[in-house]
């Protein structure tokens, strides 16, 4: 709970003095799936869709690959166009995985600050 407070933390932090005003949501489906973070980056629009970028944060050293799949639920939402899905971790090894960036919590937050999460 204490590494996701920190990302949220962050996340605000980064969005309030890029002046991004960019909208920060948690996910969850009936089914009980979530998504620690989903931050829209564009709204849809007529002839477009909405566009997010998804982040998963779990406090573990090991990263597991089932932690991924509401990430690509989302992804697979013709809905919606996932711009970016990262999963944040305290392991030390960065990983990408099909098309999700699993960082370690340092490296996330020097992509975030320096404005390459959203």
């Amino acid at each position: 709970m204490a590494l996701e407070t920190l990302v949220f933390h962050e996340l605000r932090v980064r969005n309030t003095t890029a002046r991004l005003h960019r909208p920060l949501a948690y996910y969850r489906t009936a089914a009980g799936a979530e998504i620690h973070f989903v931050i829209e980056t564009r709204k849809r629009q007529p002839g477009q869709k909405a566009q997010v970028v998804c982040i998963e944060v779990k406090h573990a050293e090991r990263w597991q690959r089932k932690w991924e799949r509401p990430m690509q639920d989302m992804n697979a939402d013709a809905r919606i166009e996932t711009k970016r899905m990262i999963g944040v971790y305290r392991g030390h090894r960065r990983y990408r995985f099909d098309a999700v960036d699993v960082l370690p919590i340092r490296e996330f937050m020097e992509e975030l600050h320096a404005g390459l999460v959203f």
